[in-house]
C-alpha cells in the first residue's frame, strides 16, 4: 500500500471473568488463541505493521503471536505495565510508531470474530472521507454492556456514551461501539495528550478521543460496517464457546474472514 497502515491490538488484560490466570487473549477459540484471529485479520487487511500491547503474563501472548507468519509485515510488542485504560494502552505503543505518518487501526485482542474485509472497509471509508478518525459500528438486538453511538438528527456521529453514563433514552440505542477504530496518526497522538483520567475508574479511555477531535473541528466518521454477529467480544468462558461455534460455522461454510 502506498499509504501505510499500522495496527495496534490491545492485549494486556487479565480477563478475570475467564476463571483462569492466563491472559484473556490467549484462550483458544476454533483452534487458535483469540488474539491470533485479530492479528491475522489485520495482516490480511494489508496492515504493514501490527503492534500488540501486552501486559499480564506477556510471555504467553508473545509466544502465541510469534507463531504467526506475518509475511511482508511484522508483529511487534509494546508493554503496558499498569492497567490504566485503553487510552493509556494505545499510548504505550507510541514510541514504536515514532515518525509513522500513516493511519493507525486500533482493535481489541478479545474480538476474534473480526474479518479482514471489515478492516479494509473501515480503512477505505476513513481515507475516502479524509476523516481524522473513523469508527466501525454494529447494530445489535441487545446492546447491553456496550458503548452506544450517538448521532444527531442528520445522522452524523456525535460521540460514544458508555452504558453506565447513558440516559434511559440513550440506553435504547442499538448501534454500538465494538471497538474498531482508524485514526490519522498525528490526530491520534495529539488527542491522547488531552485525554484526562476518568474520575470513577482512574483510567484513560480511548473512547474520549473521537469527541475531543469533534470538539476541535476535526471530521469523525462512524461507519455501520460490523455485522451484528461479529460484534461479540469475549469476557466469559460462555462467550468464548460462542465464538468457537461461530468460527467453526464460518469455516464449514467456507466464508472465513480471517484465519489464524
Amino acid at each position: 500500500m502506498t499509504h501505510q497502515t499500522a495496527a495496534i491490538i490491545l492485549a494486556a488484560g487479565k480477563g478475570t471473568r475467564m476463571n483462569s490466570d492466563l491472559p484473556k487473549v490467549v484462550h483458544e477459540t476454533c483452534g487458535a488463541p483469540m488474539v491470533c484471529w485479530v492479528a491475522r485479520a489485520c495482516l490480511e487487511a494489508g496492515c504493514s505493521r501490527v503492534i500488540a500491547v501486552v501486559g499480564h503474563r506477556q510471555e504467553l501472548v508473545r509466544e502465541a503471536l510469534e507463531r504467526i507468519d506475518p509475511g511482508d509485515a511484522s508483529i511487534e510488542f509494546a508493554v503496558q505495565d499498569e492497567q490504566l485504560g485503553t487510552g493509556h494502552a494505545v499510548r504505550c505503543a507510541q514510541p514504536l510508531l515514532e515518525g509513522f505518518a500513516g493511519d493507525i487501526v486500533v482493535l481489541c485482542g478479545d474480538g476474534p470474530l473480526i474479518r479482514a474485509e471489515t478492516i479494509e472497509q473501515l480503512i477505505a471509508e476513513h481515507r475516502g472521507s479524509a476523516a481524522a478518525a473513523t469508527l466501525a459500528t454494529a447494530t445489535v438486538d441487545d446492546p447491553s454492556g456496550y458503548g452506544r453511538i450517538v448521532r444527531d438528527a442528520a445522522g452524523a456521529f456525535v460521540g460514544i456514551v458508555e452504558e453506565k453514563n447513558a440516559t434511559d433514552q440513550q440506553k435504547r440505542i442499538r448501534e454500538i461501539n465494538p471497538s474498531y477504530y482508524c485514526f490519522r496518526a498525528d490526530k491520534l497522538w495529539s488527542s491522547l495528550d488531552r485525554v484526562t483520567r476518568n474520575e470513577r475508574s482512574g483510567e484513560y479511555y480511548l473512547t474520549d478521543v473521537p469527541s475531543l477531535l469533534l470538539a476541535g473541528g476535526e471530521p469523525v466518521g462512524a461507519l455501520a460496517a460490523v455485522p451484528a454477529g461479529d460484534a461479540l467480544s469475549v469476557n466469559t468462558p460462555e462467550q468464548l464457546a460462542q465464538t468457537d461455534r461461530i468460527l467453526r460455522e464460518r469455516l464449514a461454510a467456507n466464508t472465513t474472514g480471517a484465519s489464524a
